[in-house]
Formats: structure tokens, sequence, C-alpha cells
């Protein structure tokens, strides 16, 4: 080395490596995060058909493997149930929830009926502690979005808003570890409801939500807790 050339600095002791420029998601990872987002969002309700593989690659602009390879993914997670001849449905809003209804598919009813008792009469009696005036005119339009479903007669219809309505309870309580419990069990509470409701709406099976509202309007957790537990004592009966 010539006299007067200076060395390349030394690393210091310790000093982490230098970090390689950050390496882009392969691409079927880039879909399935978008596709998960649809389902989580709400975009694609629990029960809705996805669009078709051709419509899923024009719309995202990738190669139909891709798709096909994202698809299946989530289909092994338990977001997606493919079937054949037919198309591909939303199982679950996460990998928990799809976690949760193959853990309980085919459970004794009466024990979803009695945690759906323990998490809506918990859930009511929070609400009504913590419930903001957003929360009762979010609840008001549930109410009413619930009684325009039974009087239409379409189960499904009546099924999706009645378990829109006691979702929403649950959010008002403000806490988030009991709505994602909540959220990650609907289906298999949804599975029960289905049950209980049967193909037909029937009169007698009518229960008044009005009362649970005004409750936790009028800040009475107990009341609130009542009214909820007395509906679930209902659907626990009709378990048995």
């Amino acid at each position: 080395m010539n006299r007067g050339q200076s060395l390349p600095p030394s690393p210091s002791r310790g000093s982490a490596p230098p970090l390689s420029a950050p390496q882009r998601a392969p691409l079927a990872d880039q879909v399935i995060a978008t596709l998960r987002q649809q389902i989580a969002s709400g975009q694609w309700p629990v029960g809705s058909r996805i669009p078709t593989e051709p419509e899923l690659v024009e719309q995202l602009g990738v190669a139909r493997n891709t798709v096909r390879e994202a698809v299946r993914a989530l289909a092994h997670n338990g977001l997606l149930d493919i079937r054949q001849g037919s198309g591909t449905y939303v199982l679950a809003t996460s990998e928990l929830a799809g976690v949760m209804h193959r853990r309980f598919a085919g459970t004794d009813l009466r024990h979803v009926a009695e945690l759906r008792s323990a998490l809506e009469t918990a859930g009511a009696r929070l609400a009504a502690r913590r419930r903001t005036d957003a929360d009762l005119a979010q609840l008001d339009g549930l109410l009413a979005r619930r009684e325009a479903a039974w009087e239409s007669g379409e189960v499904e219809r009546f099924i999706d808003a009645d378990q829109s309505l006691h979702m929403g309870v649950v959010a008002a309580s403000r806490n988030e570890v009991f709505s994602a419990l909540y959220a990650d069990l609907a289906e298999v509470l949804r599975a029960f409801l289905r049950h209980d409701v049967g193909e037909t709406l029937r009169p007698e099976g009518y229960m008044d939500h009005s009362r649970l509202l005004e409750a936790i309007r009028a800040q009475d957790a107990e009341a609130a807790s009542h009214e909820a537990a007395s509906h679930t004592a209902e659907w626990s009966r009709g378990a048995l």
C-alpha cells in the first residue's frame, strides 16, 4: 500500500451489518392480503360468493395461477369455501373465525346457546354503561333493519339483521376483546340462530328487542342485562 493511502474504516465491534434493500412480498401474498381485506371489511360478507376467477384476474391485474394460489390459501385457512360447480363463498371473516367454525361445527346447540347468553348478557350490561350517542343512532338503525327484515318474511335477511343488531350491542360495550371474540364466533352463533329460526319466520318466534335498546339508552345496566338474558333463555329452550 502506498504511503499516505488511507485504509477503509473498520466496522466497530458489535455494529450491525448493513441492511439489504427490503424484499417485495411475493405477488401471491399481496393478493392474499387484498382478498383478506375485502373479507374482513365486510365488502364480501360471510355466506356471499366472491367474484369468479376471471373477474379477480381482471380486477387485480395478475395471472390466473396467482389468483388460484391465493384463493386456495384462504380456503385452507378457513376463510373461503370452494364449491365445485357453484363458486367460492366466504366462510369466515378471519383465520381465527375459520378455526372456530371448524372446531365447533356440530357441537351441542345448548352449549352454543349458553355461550351466546354469556356473551350477550355481559355485552348488554357494559353497553348500557358505556354507550355513546353515536352507538344509540347505530343501534336504532340496526333495530329498524331487523324489523323490516322480519316483515319481509325472508329468513336469511332476518338472520343477517338480527345478528347485526346483537353485534352492534356488543360493539357498544366498548370492549375490543369482547367485540373481536363475538365476531370470531359469529358463524358458530349464526348456525345456531339459523337452526332456531327454521325455514320460515313464525309469529310465535318473534322476540321484541326494543326494550333492550331502551334499557341501553337509559343506561340501565340491570335492565339491559335482564332483556339480553331473556332472549337467550328462549334460544336455550328451543335447543333442548
